[in-house]
């Protein structure tokens, strides 16, 4: 049987919810301890996803003509 991607947006919900559960301080160290792998491993897809996503918008602009990608305007990161 395949196993079925999960998209980014239900992961990051889900890690959301470890990370709220982990706050709260109210589950057993046991509990905790699984929670925070769940974590790490929702955490890793999560980055994967977003990794994917820039190669695939660099391969798109590349195919523009757009040798480098520009910062939205009023985007402070750098």
């Amino acid at each position: 049987m395949a196993k079925r991607k999960i998209s980014f947006e239900t992961q990051l919900k889900e890690l959301e919810k470890v990370i709220t559960r982990l706050e709260q301080g109210d589950v057993s160290l046991e509990e905790s301890l699984k929670l925070f792998e769940k974590g790490v491993q929702l955490a890793s897809a999560c980055q994967s996803a977003l990794q994917e996503a820039e190669q695939k918008v660099q391969i798109l602009a590349q195919a523009n003509g757009d040798s480098q990608l520009k910062p939205f305007p009023g985007d402070n990161e750098g």
